[in-house]
């Protein structure tokens, strides 16, 4: 009986007490915010077309992606320089393939994005030293072939020679050019002539092995040879890039000359 007494008391009035029953419509609510699916890759337009989703590897084309105006940032900075060196091995072989087919005559329109000044490094080095190299090698076969008594020493002065020859041609060569046709008042960019001036010179490297062979005739032959294919590369691409202006027969006629000139040089000067 005297537990029966206690459970009718009431306790609403006692710290900490808990309702029994809870009122649902007092319980605290929120809205789940709405979310946004994001598809990744981004796919702009039917069939991927135009996205810009993962991309696969292809040969390189025509096509470059364009660089920023100006990225200049001081001549002592080496940044300033990385825009001319945004190649890859497979660019320099597909532009060194377009030297040595010269007969298409648009170098600059697959260069037009993305000129290179890697070609006028690499291209005139290795050059200068094939030529010192295997000029003094067909020096030596030339002697023994004539004359199997005669001492032979290395010509040290070879090197001096390419390298001021080389070097000099392909520097100063296409400043000329730009300077002229900037008085013509036509655009020129010096860096796509220096480019396209130094691919020119790549097929005088295979032309040196070439001239080791101690026959003068052949040597000649093969002189010519390299130097009309060299020349018409060099004449033609700028017959295309100057068109319009008055005086392009004179220019390209002197372009095409001075392509020659330095073959000769080459024969005369190395392999003679």
């Amino acid at each position: 009986m005297e537990e029966s007494s206690y459970s009718n008391l009431s306790t609403s009035h006692l710290l900490g007490s808990v309702p029994a029953v809870v009122n649902e419509d007092k319980k605290a609510s929120y809205e789940v915010p709405e979310a946004s699916m994001q598809i990744f890759p981004p796919n702009n337009g039917s069939g991927g077309a135009g996205g810009r989703g993962y991309q696969t590897l292809e040969a390189p084309t025509e096509q470059f992606e364009q660089q920023p105006a100006n990225n200049w940032k001081g001549v002592f900075s080496i940044s300033s320089y990385t825009q001319y060196f945004n190649v890859d091995t497979d660019v320099i072989i597909y532009r060194l393939m377009c030297a040595f087919y010269p007969i298409t005559g648009d170098f600059f329109s697959k260069i037009d994005a993305n000129p290179d000044l890697y070609g006028f490094i690499w291209i005139t080095t290795t050059l200068v030293f094939m030529l010192a190299s295997f000029g003094n090698c067909a020096t030596y076969l030339m002697q023994k072939h004539t004359d199997g008594t005669y001492s032979w020493s290395f010509d040290v002065g070879y090197i001096n020679a390419a390298a001021a020859g080389i070097y000099g041609y392909a520097a100063v060569v296409p400043v000329a050019f730009y300077f002229l046709l900037q008085y013509l008042g036509s655009n020129a960019s010096l860096t796509r002539f220096w480019c396209m001036w130094s691919y020119s010179l790549s097929i005088f490297i295979p032309t040196a092995f070439l001239l080791l062979i101690p026959v003068e005739i052949v040597r000649w032959i093969i002189i010519l040879i390299a130097g009309t294919a060299s020349s018409c590369f060099v004449a033609l691409n700028l017959r295309n890039y100057i068109e319009g202006t008055n005086e392009i027969t004179v220019m390209v006629v002197a372009a095409f000359l001075l392509q020659m000139a330095l073959a000769i040089f080459i024969k005369v000067w190395f392999f003679a």
